[in-house]
């Protein structure tokens, strides 16, 4: 015999209340006071109650059937050296075009917020959106050499964090698995059969992924001859990059194309005849640079699809336990990491 479901009138009839109050009390909504919602959930649990998701699919569907004409509105809060300043930024601006994909799909407005604006503080911004009536907060683009608390009242909102600043309050996290695109440069280019193989990043970049590439450079290096394992070259650095480069004499050069061809052909080096290369931020897949796509509008997306089922399920502040999603990169294979079943030339590096 079919065991009949738990329903909210069922919870209702033993809690003493409206099913109305149950209904929000699974909702965790705040209208209900924080001992009123947990002794619910509680008492659901216990008598062994499940949502029906078909229910709840339908509730959906009439919700986003409805003609919104003033769609709610998402913050997308920055705190960059000028307002619109992270829009002249690796990843920065794919994050936000991600982000506002995903909110207009799911019936959302996003709104652009600086933390910097004159007259704007912690508890100001506070009122702005709780008379606004926005509830979810993305929180993007912040510098690092602003690592201070975040102090909003936290209690009335939702919130996803893109990437690592600021680190406190401790929330949910989306962010491009920099660990795991480093590591996974270093495989491919030791399948190939290079062992003296540079890692060359300005200082800044490393720090604003928590050193993640760093950790990941030195984890993979392991795996090589100690006499073949090169210390990372982080910039600004003591050492001219030039002459480190010339000490080192590396096979390959893990880096951002951008950033490191000015010297290499400052040296007299060709790419990919003299030094081969890897490029960590790799913009164009169908060129012949070999490296690792980060799929950054994904991370801006995956942030808007995360705060909007915190808001489905009325879960605010800060969490208990927050978790940290990673987006991870796409490896392409280009001509400038040649095999070394091929032997490259000796490195030579013509006078400056």
């Amino acid at each position: 015999m079919k065991e009949k479901r738990v329903t909210l009138e069922d919870i209702a009839k033993i809690a003493g209340t409206h099913v109305t109050t149950v209904s929000l009390a699974m909702r965790n909504s705040q209208r209900l006071s924080r001992d009123t919602r947990e002794r619910i959930q509680k008492l659901a649990r216990e008598m062994g109650y499940r949502p029906d998701p078909w229910m709840r699919a339908l509730v959906s569907y009439r919700e986003n059937a409805k003609e919104k004409r003033n769609p709610p509105v998402l913050a997308y809060l920055t705190n960059w050296n000028s307002k619109w300043g992270w829009k002249d930024v690796v990843a920065h601006p794919d994050f936000f075009d991600g982000a506002e994909s995903a909110a207009t799909e799911l019936g959302f407005a996003l709104e652009h917020f600086w933390l910097r604006e004159p007259g704007i503080s912690h508890a100001r911004l506070s009122q702005i959106f709780k008379a606004r009536g926005i509830t979810g907060i993305v929180i993007a683009s912040h510098v690092r050499e602003y690592d201070q608390y975040l102090d909003l009242e936290w209690d009335c909102f939702s919130a996803v964090k893109i990437d690592y600043f600021p680190h406190n309050p401790i929330l949910p996290m989306i962010t491009n698995n920099q660990l795991g695109i480093i590591r996974m440069a270093m495989q491919k280019v030791m399948a190939e059969g290079y062992r003296r193989i540079a890692m060359i990043m300005d200082r800044g970049w490393d720090i604003t992924v928590d050193n993640l590439w760093s950790v990941g450079f030195l984890w993979e290096q392991q795996q090589l001859p100690p006499q073949d394992r090169l210390p990372a070259y982080l910039f600004p650095n003591e050492v001219p990059l030039d002459q480190w480069i010339k000490n080192y004499r590396p096979e390959v050069i893990i880096s951002m194309e951008d950033f490191i061809m000015p010297t290499l052909k400052r040296l007299g080096l060709k790419v990919p005849d003299d030094i081969a290369l890897v490029d960590l931020f790799l913009k164009d897949t169908e060129g012949s640079v070999s490296g690792v796509r980060q799929n950054h509008q994904r991370v801006g997306a995956l942030a808007v699809e995360m705060l909007a089922s915190q808001i489905q399920y009325n879960q605010q502040g800060i969490p208990d336990i927050a978790t940290t999603n990673y987006v991870e990169g796409t490896w392409h294979t280009g001509s400038t990491l040649p095999s070394r079943k091929t032997v490259l030339p000796e490195l030579s590096i013509t006078a400056i």
